[in-house]
Protein backbone atom coordinates (compact mmCIF):
# COMPACT_ATOMS: atom_id res chain seq x y z
CA UNK A 1 0.00 0.00 0.00
CA UNK A 2 1.26 3.36 -0.94
CA UNK A 3 2.04 6.14 1.66
CA UNK A 4 -0.88 8.04 0.35
CA UNK A 5 -3.45 5.62 0.57
CA UNK A 6 -1.63 4.31 4.09
CA UNK A 7 -2.25 8.26 5.72
CA UNK A 8 -5.62 8.41 4.42
CA UNK A 9 -6.81 4.98 5.84
CA UNK A 10 -5.28 6.12 8.89
CA UNK A 11 -7.64 9.68 8.81
CA UNK A 12 -10.55 7.19 8.31
CA UNK A 13 -9.73 5.07 11.25
CA UNK A 14 -9.59 8.19 13.38
CA UNK A 15 -12.58 9.81 12.33
CA UNK A 16 -14.56 6.39 12.95
CA UNK A 17 -13.93 7.20 16.21
CA UNK A 18 -15.62 9.85 19.49
CA UNK A 19 -12.82 9.10 21.91
CA UNK A 20 -9.01 8.45 21.44
CA UNK A 21 -7.61 5.21 19.79
CA UNK A 22 -4.79 3.56 21.37
CA UNK A 23 -2.16 3.31 18.38
CA UNK A 24 -1.88 -0.04 18.91
CA UNK A 25 -5.40 -0.43 18.04
CA UNK A 26 -4.63 1.27 14.74
CA UNK A 27 -1.59 -0.96 14.40
CA UNK A 28 -3.70 -3.11 13.85
CA UNK A 29 -6.26 -2.83 11.94
CA UNK A 30 -4.04 -1.35 9.53
CA UNK A 31 -2.15 -4.05 9.82
CA UNK A 32 1.24 -2.14 10.12
CA UNK A 33 4.07 -1.75 13.04
CA UNK A 34 3.61 0.81 16.13
CA UNK A 35 6.46 2.76 14.99
CA UNK A 36 4.92 3.29 11.42
CA UNK A 37 1.71 4.53 13.19
CA UNK A 38 3.65 7.31 15.19
CA UNK A 39 5.06 8.37 12.04
CA UNK A 40 1.87 8.71 10.53
CA UNK A 41 0.56 10.45 12.48
CA UNK A 42 3.46 12.95 13.00
CA UNK A 43 3.22 13.42 9.30
CA UNK A 44 -0.78 14.15 9.33
CA UNK A 45 0.00 16.81 12.08
CA UNK A 46 2.52 18.24 9.83
CA UNK A 47 0.28 18.47 7.05
CA UNK A 48 -2.19 20.33 9.45
CA UNK A 49 -3.98 17.69 10.68
CA UNK A 50 -5.63 18.32 14.25
CA UNK A 51 -4.58 15.20 16.21
CA UNK A 52 -4.77 15.41 19.43
CA UNK A 53 -2.97 12.93 21.83
CA UNK A 54 0.33 11.17 22.23
CA UNK A 55 1.73 7.63 22.85
CA UNK A 56 -0.14 5.91 25.59
CA UNK A 57 -2.77 7.84 25.59
CA UNK A 58 -4.42 7.57 21.86
CA UNK A 59 -5.42 9.84 19.30
CA UNK A 60 -8.31 12.09 18.21
CA UNK A 61 -8.95 13.33 15.27
CA UNK A 62 -10.81 17.14 15.22
CA UNK A 63 -12.80 17.85 12.67
CA UNK A 64 -12.27 19.86 9.44
CA UNK A 65 -9.33 18.30 7.75
CA UNK A 66 -9.02 16.59 4.30
CA UNK A 67 -6.40 15.26 2.36
CA UNK A 68 -6.66 16.01 -0.92
CA UNK A 69 -7.06 14.23 -3.42
CA UNK A 70 -9.96 12.92 -2.30
CA UNK A 71 -9.84 9.36 -2.78
CA UNK A 72 -12.13 6.36 -2.58
CA UNK A 73 -11.46 2.15 -3.74
CA UNK A 74 -13.43 0.88 -6.01
CA UNK A 75 -15.86 -0.96 -3.78
CA UNK A 76 -15.99 2.61 -1.83
CA UNK A 77 -17.49 4.03 -4.68
CA UNK A 78 -19.59 1.18 -5.54
CA UNK A 79 -21.27 1.93 -1.89
CA UNK A 80 -21.84 5.53 -2.91
CA UNK A 81 -23.35 5.17 -6.11
CA UNK A 82 -25.61 2.33 -5.08
CA UNK A 83 -26.58 4.35 -1.88
CA UNK A 84 -27.12 7.49 -3.97
CA UNK A 85 -29.96 5.31 -6.42
CA UNK A 86 -31.43 3.66 -3.54
CA UNK A 87 -31.90 7.25 -1.86
CA UNK A 88 -33.27 8.46 -5.31
CA UNK A 89 -35.70 5.74 -5.98
CA UNK A 90 -37.17 5.18 -2.81
CA UNK A 91 -36.83 8.11 -0.40
CA UNK A 92 -38.60 11.55 -1.50
CA UNK A 93 -38.05 14.52 -3.96
CA UNK A 94 -36.11 16.60 -1.51
CA UNK A 95 -33.65 13.32 -0.87
CA UNK A 96 -32.97 12.26 -4.28
CA UNK A 97 -31.86 16.11 -5.46
CA UNK A 98 -29.30 16.21 -2.39
CA UNK A 99 -28.13 12.40 -3.25
CA UNK A 100 -27.69 13.24 -7.22
CA UNK A 101 -25.88 16.43 -5.61
CA UNK A 102 -23.56 14.59 -3.81
CA UNK A 103 -22.57 12.53 -6.46
CA UNK A 104 -21.67 15.16 -8.50
CA UNK A 105 -19.55 17.18 -5.73
CA UNK A 106 -17.69 13.45 -5.21
CA UNK A 107 -17.23 13.24 -8.97
CA UNK A 108 -15.63 16.93 -9.33
CA UNK A 109 -12.81 16.14 -7.29
CA UNK A 110 -11.89 12.22 -8.05
CA UNK A 111 -8.89 11.89 -9.73
CA UNK A 112 -9.89 11.49 -13.88
CA UNK A 113 -9.61 7.60 -13.84
CA UNK A 114 -12.21 6.86 -11.08
CA UNK A 115 -14.76 9.22 -12.20
CA UNK A 116 -15.87 6.24 -14.57
CA UNK A 117 -16.75 4.61 -11.66
CA UNK A 118 -19.62 6.97 -10.67
CA UNK A 119 -21.84 6.50 -14.16
CA UNK A 120 -20.59 2.67 -14.97
CA UNK A 121 -24.36 1.16 -14.13
CA UNK A 122 -23.32 -1.92 -11.97
CA UNK A 123 -25.95 -1.97 -9.88
CA UNK A 124 -29.78 -1.49 -10.32
CA UNK A 125 -32.26 -0.36 -7.57
CA UNK A 126 -35.94 -1.41 -8.32
CA UNK A 127 -39.29 1.10 -7.72
CA UNK A 128 -41.37 -0.26 -5.37
CA UNK A 129 -44.16 2.22 -5.69
CA UNK A 130 -43.96 3.55 -2.54
CA UNK A 131 -47.09 4.94 -0.97
CA UNK A 132 -47.23 8.74 -1.03
CA UNK A 133 -47.17 10.40 2.37
CA UNK A 134 -49.91 12.44 2.88
CA UNK A 135 -48.18 15.28 4.78
CA UNK A 136 -44.43 16.85 3.27
CA UNK A 137 -41.39 14.77 4.84
CA UNK A 138 -39.47 17.75 4.29
CA UNK A 139 -41.38 19.43 7.36
CA UNK A 140 -40.48 16.33 9.16
CA UNK A 141 -36.99 16.88 8.48
CA UNK A 142 -36.54 19.85 9.91
CA UNK A 143 -38.21 19.21 12.79
CA UNK A 144 -35.66 16.78 13.17
CA UNK A 145 -32.86 18.33 12.33
CA UNK A 146 -33.34 21.52 15.02
CA UNK A 147 -35.43 19.25 17.56
CA UNK A 148 -39.09 21.18 16.87
CA UNK A 149 -41.89 19.72 18.13
CA UNK A 150 -44.83 18.80 15.26
CA UNK A 151 -48.85 18.77 15.45
CA UNK A 152 -49.98 16.56 13.81
CA UNK A 153 -53.39 15.27 12.78
CA UNK A 154 -52.93 11.43 12.40
CA UNK A 155 -55.55 8.53 11.39
CA UNK A 156 -56.05 5.78 12.81
CA UNK A 157 -56.74 2.26 10.47
CA UNK A 158 -60.53 2.63 11.01
CA UNK A 159 -60.50 6.55 9.81
CA UNK A 160 -60.42 8.25 12.84
CA UNK A 161 -58.28 11.48 13.45
CA UNK A 162 -56.15 12.58 16.67
CA UNK A 163 -54.64 15.73 16.61
CA UNK A 164 -50.77 14.72 18.48
CA UNK A 165 -47.59 16.59 19.30
CA UNK A 166 -44.57 14.28 18.82
CA UNK A 167 -41.02 14.65 19.06
CA UNK A 168 -40.41 13.54 15.84
CA UNK A 169 -36.75 11.63 16.52
CA UNK A 170 -36.86 8.76 13.26
CA UNK A 171 -37.15 8.93 10.16
CA UNK A 172 -37.97 5.15 8.18
CA UNK A 173 -38.19 3.80 4.64
CA UNK A 174 -39.23 0.33 4.70
CA UNK A 175 -40.27 -1.06 1.32
CA UNK A 176 -42.89 0.46 0.13
CA UNK A 177 -43.52 1.78 3.83
CA UNK A 178 -42.80 5.34 5.21
CA UNK A 179 -42.66 6.38 9.11
CA UNK A 180 -42.01 8.73 11.57
CA UNK A 181 -40.85 7.44 14.99
CA UNK A 182 -40.78 9.83 18.05
CA UNK A 183 -42.22 10.63 21.41
CA UNK A 184 -45.67 11.28 21.47
CA UNK A 185 -46.73 13.89 24.16
CA UNK A 186 -51.03 12.14 24.23
CA UNK A 187 -49.35 8.68 25.07
CA UNK A 188 -46.84 9.55 26.70
CA UNK A 189 -44.19 6.80 24.87
CA UNK A 190 -42.60 6.33 22.16
CA UNK A 191 -44.56 5.60 18.67
CA UNK A 192 -44.25 4.82 15.82
CA UNK A 193 -46.67 6.66 12.65
CA UNK A 194 -47.84 5.64 9.42
CA UNK A 195 -46.35 8.49 6.82
CA UNK A 196 -49.74 7.75 4.78
CA UNK A 197 -51.55 8.50 7.77
CA UNK A 198 -50.29 12.03 8.85
CA UNK A 199 -52.98 14.03 7.63
CA UNK A 200 -51.24 17.28 8.46
CA UNK A 201 -48.12 18.36 10.15
CA UNK A 202 -47.25 21.70 11.81
CA UNK A 203 -44.07 22.86 12.99
CA UNK A 204 -44.29 24.20 16.43
CA UNK A 205 -41.46 26.99 17.40
CA UNK A 206 -40.78 25.04 20.94
CA UNK A 207 -38.04 22.47 20.83
CA UNK A 208 -38.66 19.22 22.18
CA UNK A 209 -35.61 18.22 25.25
CA UNK A 210 -32.73 16.51 25.05
CA UNK A 211 -30.86 15.76 22.48
CA UNK A 212 -32.12 13.88 19.12
CA UNK A 213 -29.57 10.66 18.55
CA UNK A 214 -30.35 10.38 22.48
CA UNK A 215 -33.78 9.94 22.22
CA UNK A 216 -33.07 8.02 18.88
CA UNK A 217 -30.93 5.50 21.06
CA UNK A 218 -33.62 4.64 23.87
CA UNK A 219 -36.19 4.19 21.09
CA UNK A 220 -34.06 1.76 19.44
CA UNK A 221 -33.47 -0.04 22.49
CA UNK A 222 -36.76 -0.34 23.35
CA UNK A 223 -37.92 -1.75 19.84
CA UNK A 224 -35.45 -4.26 20.41
CA UNK A 225 -36.11 -5.46 23.63
CA UNK A 226 -40.02 -5.58 22.49
CA UNK A 227 -39.11 -7.46 19.56
CA UNK A 228 -37.33 -9.83 21.70
CA UNK A 229 -39.84 -10.67 24.18
CA UNK A 230 -42.15 -10.76 21.56
CA UNK A 231 -40.92 -11.05 17.76
CA UNK A 232 -44.61 -11.51 16.62
CA UNK A 233 -45.97 -8.12 18.10
CA UNK A 234 -44.80 -4.82 16.21
CA UNK A 235 -44.07 -1.75 17.99
CA UNK A 236 -47.46 0.03 18.48
CA UNK A 237 -48.29 2.49 15.81
CA UNK A 238 -50.03 5.90 16.70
Amino acid sequence: MSKSNRLFDLMQMLRRHNGPVPGIDLAREAGVSLRTIYRDIATLQAMGADIEGEPGFGYVLKPGFLLPPLMFSQEELHALTLGAQWVGRQTDDGLAFAAQNAIAKIGAVLPTELRHLLTDNAFHVGRNRPETPAVDLRIVRQAMREQFKLQIGYRDPKGNETLRVIWPIILGFIESKRFVAGWCELREDFRTFRADRIERAELLEQRYPGRRRDLAKRWRAQVAEEAARSPSVAKPVG
